[in-house]
């Protein structure tokens, strides 16, 4: 395996760093009486599958570092995003808040009054700068806003790039020489080097592994032995399930295949397609592989300087995604590979020692849970609940036993079209990846998906016998009672969170 880009603190460092460590427990905060104030380290990648770690139980791709944070805490088996996209995946962790909340509904960068993040929501990081905390934010931002809750910040413009990237630092942006994911390690670490003595919050957000899914050089011939298999739905015809045949952009051999320069000629569709998910697929757990390595570095500096043991850290992403699952890459679809994320919690002055929690978490639950441990009060307006109860191994009794998600990206364009034609039941407008805009109630068993603006068209799948979700059994016979509940569910959730499409 490739080697690690080593990178210790001096033992000056050391000693100093705990003796701050000391100091800290002058500061008792409301994570318990013998607890002092946490250091917080989010951690946030880019278009990462659930099951992209090997203690998930991944058959080949090797996490050695994500794998200790489960270990040495608690992954969450059944964790949710409320809305598979980017921009707004971020402005829910940040505001506990899906997305008809906080303001960003799509990734339509051009459009001022779809991307903006409501300035008024408090976020997590606004709170802890208030109540003495030290701020800081580098890698992928995404959001259309500058940073304004941080101390300083350094962030890649837009999608940003991997290789010789731009960076804005507080405002000026300039060329950084290097790889984007080692580049955004070594800015968090020149961060807690300079922290001094007040606790730090810390968003280390890398690229990786989003498209063009490009690996660090040093791990480009990585997997290059091994024949990459399959996901079971790699060939699904949607015979159930109509709508999703529409979304051909969403397929990976016809839209990924303007990336590869050196696609060779002459091959036949079939031949083509397997060539094209070897290639991508690798690419993106090459730079997963990558991303682990580079937390392992900050996971040292950690130990090596006595803050582990008052640091928590939280592991994710900000949305799943389709690897070949279906045909497809991207996400969007209240789909299994689309809706699940990483999600990891390390805290080790918490009871819970490699405990995988089965009870369902949403992003919308990261900055409560931030908040509570830090012994801050949790705005009425977020939207997530504390997992601090699920942390310290007493979870109520009345925990959620359904999730809601809701998709917009399309929707807004409706907005620019003329008078006749949003009008006209005939005309439907799609993005690029024509997926419908859609809301949807999945529970422990089931899951119902609302396809609102498609005349009544309605998915229904039973989870347990069919964890694929190739067969819709929404117009099937036999069904009534069950579609009457989970509706009601639908609706009871909507409801709660004040979403109306």
């Amino acid at each position: 395996m490739p080697g690690t880009r080593a990178l210790r603190p001096t033992r000056r460092e050391a000693l100093q760093s705990l003796g701050a460590v000391g100091a800290a427990f002058a500061a008792r905060c409301g994570s318990g009486p013998d607890y002092p104030r946490p250091n917080i380290l989010f951690v946030m990648t880019d278009d990462q599958q659930a099951q992209q770690m090997s203690c998930a139980g991944h058959p080949i791709l090797r996490t050695p570092n994500m794998d200790r944070l489960a270990n040495e805490g608690v992954r969450f088996e059944n964790a949710f995003c409320t809305n598979s996209l980017c921009a707004p995946g971020r402005g829910s962790v940040l505001t506990g808040c899906y997305s008809h909340v906080h303001g960003i509904r799509g990734n339509s960068e051009k459009r001022d009054e779809i991307e903006a993040l409501d300035p008024n929501l408090p976020t997590f990081p606004r709170l802890l700068r208030e109540a003495g905390y030290r701020t800081g934010l580098f890698g992928k931002w995404h959001i259309r806003q500058d940073p304004n809750d941080f101390d300083e910040w350094k962030v890649l413009p837009g999608q940003g790039v991997y290789f010789d990237p731009d960076f804005i630092r507080n405002g000026v942006r300039r060329q950084e020489r290097g790889y984007a994911t080692d580049l955004t390690t070594d800015f968090a670490l020149d961060f807690l080097r300079r922290r001094g003595d007040e606790p730090f919050c810390l968003v280390y957000q890398h690229k990786a592994p989003h498209r063009p899914f490009t690996p660090a050089p040093r791990h480009a011939n990585l997997y290059d032995d091994i024949a990459w298999p399959k996901p079971e739905t790699y060939g699904d015809d949607y015979a159930t399930r109509p709508l999703a045949r529409e979304a051909e952009d969403m397929k990976f051999d016809i839209s990924l295949a303007g990336d590869y320069e050196d696609l060779p000629k002459g091959l036949g569709p079939a031949a083509k397609k397997d060539w094209i998910f070897d290639r991508f697929v690798k690419d993106h757990h090459r730079a997963v592989y990558g991303v682990d390595e580079n937390l392992g570095q900050i996971l040292e500096y950690l130990d090596v300087t006595g803050l582990a043991e008052d640091t928590l850290i939280i592991y994710t992403t900000d949305n799943g995604y389709f690897l070949g699952e279906h045909g497809w890459y991207d996400k969007r679809f209240m789909y299994e590979p689309s809706l699940r994320i990483p999600f990891l919690i390390r805290y080790p002055r918490l009871p819970l020692n490699g405990h995988v929690e089965e009870r369902m978490v949403l992003n919308v639950d990261i900055a409560p849970t931030i908040l509570d441990l830090a012994g801050i009060d949790v705005p009425e307006r977020m939207q997530g609940e504390s997992l601090a109860p699920l942390l310290r191994g007493s979870p109520p009794d009345d925990w959620r036993q359904s999730i809601f998600y809701a998709y917009y990206d399309n929707s807004w364009a409706m907005k620019d079209l003329p008078p006749e034609a949003r009008t006209d039941p005939s005309f439907r407008y799609f993005t690029a990846h024509r997926v419908s805009p859609h809301r949807g109630v999945r529970t422990g068993r089931y899951k119902l998906i609302e396809y609102y603006n498609e005349d009544g068209y309605w998915e229904l799948f039973d989870l347990h016998q069919d964890p694929n979700e190739l067969n819709n059994l929404y117009s099937e016979p036999g069904h009534d009672d069950l579609i009457a509940e989970l509706t009601r569910e639908l609706r009871r959730l909507q409801g709660q969170y004040q979403e109306r499409g």
